[in-house]
């Protein structure tokens, strides 16, 4: 089931005996255990009911031992499971019925045994945040899901999309009283990669610094939020795209000043600059198409991600691009060596992909 489901159904019935808690989306996560808590274990109730153990310093034999004992202090109990997934058997290859857990007298067996006949008034939460639902990880969430197949509850946590991440920005910002403009949120959400926990503490920090009385800014934003650097490295783009060497030298000394680490700042433009071709390769138009086509090979986009590439690729030739990348691999090994430094690389490229082209 979805957080959504899962926060309907706790709203309406009783909470099942156990469950599992799989993907590791943070801020969902907090919000469904947050409301399991209030809705079992209200008030003062929570210090004596509570339970929180790691699966890699103890064993599910253990954890179930404590389930089915009694406390003298608390009727009602949540004990909550994390690193679920250091359960499962050390082998990637394991003997039939291993892996899943149900070999008689395993792990699996003794779960599935007590699923069938729970303690009353004990909620058993096992979470497994450490894999995702894509990539390698996906293969690795399975066979989590897999050796607890026996818990009927399982609750998928997967990460936000662009547009739901915007929407959770929006409903924060009100929640906070927070007067945040479109752009300003589009920049935070830019410079978050659309992460809803990180999100979720900076709106909170802003709320804290600038208060209800006045409008968030993008120099609060910069003020306040790690990695807002990379908007300077946008205007840094921006600066090359139009020929603006001095413009340009400006955003690199932003970056210096603000300790940015620069072949990190570096690797971003390489990647800004590839997309771009790409794009124009593919023949894109826009950003709305900029988002399709790259969602579909698998690169993460969003809206406000697309627009700025777009921007990179309109800004430049196809021709421009393919030199541009060639003098950010030159610029790359420049700053592996041990001289010159780092600002003189960057300042080089800068003076290097400017040359001859329009001044703004």
């Amino acid at each position: 089931m979805t957080p959504e489901q899962f926060l309907s159904k706790l709203a309406k019935q009783p909470p099942a005996p156990v469950y599992l808690f799989l993907g590791p989306e943070g801020y969902q996560r907090r919000v469904c255990k947050q409301a399991l808590l209030d809705k079992i274990l209200p008030g003062d109730a929570r210090a004596e009911g509570f339970t929180q153990v790691d699966l890699e310093e103890t064993s599910i034999p253990d954890v179930l031992d404590d389930a089915c004992s009694l406390s003298l202090f608390a009727t009602d109990r949540v004990i909550w499971v994390t690193a679920a997934e250091a359960a499962l058997p050390r082998r990637l290859t394991a003997p039939d019925g291993e892996d899943d857990g149900s070999a008689k007298g395993g792990p699996g067996a003794m779960l599935a045994s007590y699923v069938k006949r729970p303690t009353p008034g004990t909620v058993l939460v096992f979470e497994c945040s450490r894999f995702d639902f894509s990539g390698d990880d996906k293969a690795k969430l399975d066979r989590v899901a897999k050796f607890y197949s026996a818990i009927p509850g399982v609750v998928e946590f997967r990460p936000f999309t662009p547009e739901s991440a915007r929407v959770l920005g929006e409903d924060l910002a009100r929640r906070h009283k927070l007067k945040l403009g479109r752009q300003e949120l589009s920049f935070l959400l830019e410079i978050l990669g659309g992460d809803a926990s990180r999100l979720a503490t900076e709106l909170e920090k802003l709320s804290l610094f600038a208060g209800q009385n006045r409008p968030i800014t993008l120099d609060d934003i910069r003020a306040l939020v790690p990695n807002a650097s990379q908007s300077t490295i946008f205007t840094l783009v921006n600066a090359l795209g139009r020929g603006d060497r001095a413009g340009a030298l400006r955003s690199l000394d932003v970056l210096v000043r603000d300790g940015e680490y620069l072949p990190l700042a570096l690797t971003f433009l390489a990647t800004q600059f590839r997309l771009a071709l790409a794009a124009r390769e593919a023949g894109i138009r826009n950003s709305q198409q900029a988002f399709a086509y790259f969602t579909k090979q698998g690169v993460r986009m969003w809206r406000d991600r697309a627009e700025q590439l777009m921007n990179t690729a309109n800004a430049f030739s196809p021709e421009q691009l393919r030199r541009t990348i060639e003098l950010i691999y030159g610029a790359d090994k420049g700053l592996r060596d041990t001289r010159p430094d780092d600002r003189t690389v960057m300042e080089m490229l800068v003076v290097e992909l400017t040359t001859g082209m329009r001044s703004a």
